[in-house]
């Protein structure tokens, strides 16, 4: 995230990143979610407090990743919320995980007895500032008679083994999920190559063939991949 919000950074100081519409208003989704205040409580609820300080950083990222996967924004903006995204990955289910067990599960690197993520609240909070400043500048709208200019976004490639997974929601509290498999040659495990431009994401199978009609969204590949 460090590396996302610096390139964000120097590219809207310099002019290089008017965003488009679609960014400006993911990016004020988002700052919505990052300046939201706490519920006022009494001294006596310090569990429900914490709770709520959970809660919040768990919205930052459930809105963060409903903007990546929508396909709408920017390659640049889709960059950076990838970024946020992973940052804030330990809240994926905390304080309320998804009630079904076909619901997504995303690697975590500390968990508590029953499995649940333990997340860093402190270390999350403390992000909040920076990330206020940037997205409030992306939020922002582009200088009168200025038209949108996107920069461009670093394309990546990774090895990763192991399934990856498609989850859909067709009703409140259900959860399918299907195994991407190769079409080719039914494998399931890979390793697979997994190349993308934040446009779109291919897997290539050691068989030799590359598929990119897998069904994937971006946070289905993303936050399953090693940290690199």
């Amino acid at each position: 995230m460090t590396r996302e919000s610096s390139r964000a950074r120097l590219f809207l100081t310099a002019g290089g990143w008017r965003p488009t519409d679609a960014d400006t208003a993911a990016a004020g989704r988002v700052l919505a979610r990052l300046t939201a205040p706490l519920p006022a409580r009494g001294a006596s609820a310090a569990r429900a407090r914490a709770t709520d300080r959970d809660r919040r950083l768990q919205r930052i990222w459930r809105t963060t990743v409903h903007h990546l996967d929508a396909g709408a924004v920017s390659a640049s903006a889709a960059a950076l919320l990838a970024a946020v995204a992973r940052a804030f990955l330990p809240w994926y289910a905390a304080p309320n995980p998804p009630a079904a067990a076909a619901a997504a599960r995303y690697p975590v690197s500390q968990d508590t007895a029953d499995g649940w993520p333990v997340p860093p609240t402190e270390a999350g909070e403390a992000l909040l500032p920076d990330l206020t400043e940037l997205f409030s500048a992306l939020a922002a709208p582009n200088p009168s008679g200025t038209t949108a200019l996107t920069p461009p976004a670093v394309p990546w490639e990774v090895r990763y083994t192991g399934r990856f997974r498609h989850y859909g929601r067709p009703a409140p509290g259900v959860w399918t999920a299907d195994t991407v498999h190769c079409p080719g040659c039914a494998r399931a495990d890979g390793p697979w190559t997994v190349a993308g431009d934040w446009r779109l994401i291919t897997l290539g199978c050691p068989c030799g063939l590359v598929i990119d009609e897998h069904g994937l969204t971006f946070s289905e590949v993303w936050l399953r991949l090693p940290d690199s």
